[in-house]
């Protein structure tokens, strides 16, 4: 069993404390540096003070990508402005329809018209020009008897 802990050294034994000691900075020296042909990365080693020898590729910071220029006008106001542009010239082409539509249709009713004014003069003519015999033949018809199915007349 442990022995309950109140916050103090227990009076029995002692006790080891450890204080924590500060680093120095430690005096490195670069070692040359060994350039490599075809793009390979350079190899840098450095000498610890202890005689130790660490070698690594040297990290080259990053660089931000390059920023593309935007163009002073966007994509889709360029966009926008060539739709209300296709827009208006069918627009016109639909006037254009409309008002030849327009134009049909009242000639075609003139036609209409004219056609009965023709038809209906000259129908008028026929009617009212018939002012006395021609020299026809004269039927009288008088009341005619049929009696199963025989014609008295």
């Amino acid at each position: 069993m442990y022995p309950k802990h109140t916050g103090h050294a227990p009076a029995t034994g002692g006790v080891e404390v450890h204080q924590p000691t500060p680093l120095t900075p430690l005096a490195v020296t670069p070692a040359p540096v060994v350039v490599q042909p075809n793009g390979i990365p350079t190899v840098a080693s450095v000498v610890l003070p202890d005689g130790r020898v660490v070698t690594g590729y040297a990290i080259e910071p990053a660089k931000p990508e390059p920023v593309v220029a935007k163009p002073a006008v966007s994509r889709a106001a360029v966009n926008i402005a060539l739709g209300g542009v296709g827009v208006l010239a069918v627009c016109g082409g639909l006037f254009l329809l409309t008002a030849f539509i327009t134009a049909l249709t009242a000639l075609i009713t003139q036609l209409i018209v004219l056609a009965a004014v023709v038809f209906g003069g000259w129908i008028a003519v026929q009617v009212f020009s018939a002012s006395g015999d021609r020299g026809g033949i004269t039927v009288n018809i008088r009341k005619a008897v049929i009696k199963r199915n025989k014609f008295y007349g």
